[in-house]
């Protein structure tokens, strides 16, 4: 009797580190694959305070919420069962599917500098900011869900193609680890960005003699950085919607213009040693942004000509 209780537990103690070992695997391939999506996320934490642009404080953070839910929603009800079901059976079509979102970044930045050069408002939005605040509310929440659909896409994509051999359980839950990582760590980061005027008039009211000139600044600074913000986000979707585009064709087998970019970033990188990663990152953003604003005013002409 008493062997046999010594069996069992050896059993389950080998059962125990078995599942210890694999919750290891399972943390450092989320942690890997986080770390591969970092520059993603830096992308999506700039493009999404564009949405809360001339809203009323007080809706900033619930808007912020609710479209963080988007995205979980986007990641967890539509990106990872359709991962997981083309890892299984259709590997190939992701890198298409990917560049199709690319190429609606690519659509919406470069459709938004076109009504910049011409003077006009972002369609549909001139009509319901001056109607009702909750129709407009409505309207950027979608926009931005819409915009996070690509951006979060494409984040469990690099951490899809970083297991994509291991067993599709643990494929399954690294995709939704970092998924609510991702999610957290963006949305958290741009509540900051849109309340830190907030943050500067409790300072320059309530805070220390010290920090009073700094939540001032604050106060004074941010409208200004977020209307830079705008710009940056309509920016972002270009970059990262031209990236998308070099990135799929290249994998497709048509590598000579990510090469080429690549090259002339590396390049340039060499020549500024104290700062080679930034100024190649920034020469292969500025590459990639050119590609997208090329790509997506094309079609957004088209659009207009056959849609009007």
């Amino acid at each position: 009797m008493a062997s046999g209780l010594i069996a069992l537990l050896d059993d389950v103690a080998g059962i125990a580190k078995l599942a210890a070992a694999s919750l290891d695997d399972v943390g450092a391939a989320a942690g890997r694959a986080s770390t591969k999506a970092a520059g993603v996320v830096v992308d999506d934490a700039a493009v999404t305070p564009r949405y809360v642009v001339g809203l009323a404080p007080q809706r900033e953070l619930p808007i912020i919420a609710k479209i963080a839910l988007g995205s979980l929603r986007n990641k967890f009800l539509i990106i990872l069962p359709i991962a997981l079901l083309l890892s299984a059976v259709a590997p190939w079509a992701i890198t298409p599917l990917l560049m199709v979102g690319g190429l609606y970044l690519c659509f919406e930045g470069a459709e938004k500098v076109l009504q910049w050069l011409g003077g006009h408002e972002e369609h549909g939005l001139e009509e319901v900011e001056s109607g009702d605040p909750k129709k407009l509310e409505d309207a950027k929440v979608s926009g931005a869900v819409r915009t996070d659909l690509i951006l979060s896409a494409e984040i469990m994509a690099i951490a899809l193609a970083d297991v994509a051999s291991s067993p599709l359980l643990t494929q399954a839950i690294v995709l939704a680890v970092v998924g609510v990582v991702m999610t957290v760590g963006v949305y958290g980061v741009v509540a900051l960005i849109v309340k830190a005027d907030d943050i500067g008039l409790h300072l320059a009211k309530n805070g220390p003699k010290a920090l009073k000139g700094v939540g001032r600044g604050l106060v004074k600074g941010m409208p200004v950085a977020m209307h830079f913000l705008s710009i940056v986000g309509t920016a972002a979707m270009l970059w990262v919607g031209g990236g998308i585009l070099l990135h799929g064709a290249q994998t497709l087998g048509w590598s000579w213009p990510a090469h080429t970019a690549e090259y002339a970033a590396e390049l340039a990188g060499h020549h500024a040693p104290f700062a080679g990663a930034a100024v190649a990152w920034t020469l292969f953003a500025l590459v990639a942004g050119v590609v997208g604003l090329a790509v997506g005013s094309t079609v957004a002409i088209a659009k207009e000509k056959l849609i009007g």
